[in-house]
């Protein structure tokens, strides 16, 4: 455990998921890369990106192949600092990644889903194009707000909708 101020920290999953993920780009590594130099199983890497607490062992091993402090990983500091730990731009870059990933899935997921559909011969009912016409327009206009193209509900908006309910600038 580390001392912060006088107070016991206690790891923070969370915190050290950030870190681990930050630390993984920015040296340009895949997930498999970072599990093979560690030693560690791709799914370990998964768990501890998605905010599993990692056991000591694999902690450890982290350090190690980032060449870190250890506590760099357990400090409740990070999180109350997480805007430090990320620049802004890191963050939006981060976001925008996540959202056309999203849109990747979703994409992924309405080609499956009507492929499987009518290749069972869903296409003889009449009357079954409508749904999916909705659909493959949601995904298309999820393809065009997750691009940009729109800039509806995008990071601008989202803050100037925050400074617009505190009443000041962020």
């Amino acid at each position: 455990m580390l001392l912060l101020k006088g107070k016991m920290a206690q790891p923070n999953a969370k915190g050290g998921a950030m870190v681990v993920r930050k630390l993984r780009l920015q040296r340009g590594w895949s997930q498999e890369q970072l599990a093979e130099m560690s030693g560690l199983s791709i799914r370990t890497i998964q768990r501890i990106e998605r905010g599993n607490k990692p056991g000591l062992e694999t902690l450890n091993s982290l350090a190690a192949i980032f060449e870190v402090d250890l506590s760099i990983f357990n400090t409740e500091q990070l999180v109350m600092n997480e805007a430090q730990s990320l620049k802004p731009d890191e963050a939006e870059a981060l976001q925008y990644i996540k959202s056309i990933k999203e849109f990747y899935t979703h994409l992924l997921m309405f080609t499956v889903f009507t492929s499987v559909f009518l290749l069972g011969g869903g296409w003889r009912f009449d009357g079954i194009w409508w749904p999916f016409f909705g659909w493959a327009m949601g995904v298309l206009v999820h393809g065009l707000s997750a691009c940009e193209v729109f800039g509806w509900f995008g990071p601008h908006w989202e803050r100037q909708m925050v400074e617009k309910r505190l009443g000041r600038k962020l």
